[in-house]
């Protein structure tokens, strides 16, 4: 990586961010393109002066992403939306976005293009999020053929928008839902080994990596999991989906909503490493178990905080 020069889209996000940290280290060049530069300048010290660059650029506008590889020798777009909503839409974002960052790198002259998708992108799944990450997929191979696909399963880290969100809920309510029953099984995988899985993906000719951790939980599981780390009981209450799905209807267009109908459908699918797909095995990485992980950053959540004892209240 040392005298590299890469553009990192989405570098000021959770798992961008964690690239971009990792690239610096190994001695590249970084240009953290985002639409709000200054949302990434905290980015600025992981590297030397002048070694890290936030750069403006939005997916929706070509010529900014354009721009933003100019000169570069490789891309790593980790840019994605969990809510599907007025501009930044599944289809502008995971789609057309996806599409506009490959054709650019290969315009560019870029040796190697790094594509964060996710695990259950599927054209022909129910779920619109699945169907736009399939799509910005095909875009990604049709103009960049040799590009390295990344589909981590939910990723897991202290500034994640899974054990933090039901951290806050569990704080507040007196009961989790289990949608669907809570049957729905995950494979989280920890953010530092996703961002160690794309800088590694830099240095393989391509290829499609499913990204899980080492071990398999339902959701139930999970929420068991996150109520014992943060010492609290809730009830824990199965809720069909098609209930579900009434009450995310009402209450998506709510700053801040909870859950939305998209991501109840998704809830339907597994979140698993497919069967003989390759994944951090064979890019040298070794999972690391996210039972080591969440207490460093769920420990706020506690009835009193890091210096509580892991009681239940």
């Amino acid at each position: 990586m040392q005298g590299m020069r890469v553009t990192v889209f989405g570098g000021a996000g959770f798992v961008g961010r964690y690239i971009v940290k990792r690239l610096a280290a190994a001695g590249a060049g970084v240009r953290v393109a985002c639409r709000d530069p200054e949302r990434a300048k905290f980015l600025k010290t992981a590297g030397s002066v002048g070694q890290v660059v936030p750069v403006q650029a939005n997916l929706r506008y070509p010529e900014s992403v354009r721009a933003a590889v100019e000169g570069v020798d490789a891309v790593v777009n980790c840019v994605g939306v969990l809510v599907s909503r007025g501009p930044q839409s599944f289809a502008a974002i995971h789609a057309a976005g996806a599409g506009a960052v490959a054709s650019a790198s290969a315009e560019a002259g870029a040796d190697k293009l790094v594509h964060i998708s996710a695990i259950g992108a599927d054209a022909e799944s129910t779920a619109a999020y699945a169907r736009s990450k399939a799509a910005g997929e095909a875009a990604v191979r049709g103009a960049f053929p040799e590009a390295a696909i990344l589909r981590p399963s939910i990723v897991i880290g202290p500034e994640d928008d899974f054990f933090n969100r039901f951290a806050f809920l569990a704080r507040l309510a007196p009961a989790l839902p289990l949608v669907g029953g809570g049957f729905t099984r995950f494979q989280p995988a920890y953010v530092g080994d996703v961002a160690d899985a794309a800088v590694a993906a830099l240095d393989r000719a391509g290829g499609l990596f499913e990204l899980g951790g080492p071990k398999v939980y339902s959701f139930r599981q999970l929420m068991e999991l996150l109520l014992a780390e943060i010492g609290r009981k809730r009830l824990l209450v199965p809720v069909p989906f098609a209930v579900m799905q009434a009450k995310a209807a009402f209450i998506q267009f709510v700053p801040g909503a909870p859950i939305t109908p998209d991501q109840v459908e998704l809830l339907k699918y597994d979140n698993v490493v497919s069967e003989g797909a390759e994944g951090f095995a064979e890019l040298g990485i070794e999972p690391t178990d996210i039972e080591t992980v969440i207490p460093s950053y769920l420990e706020r959540f506690r009835v009193r905080g890091s210096f509580s004892r892991r009681g239940s209240a």
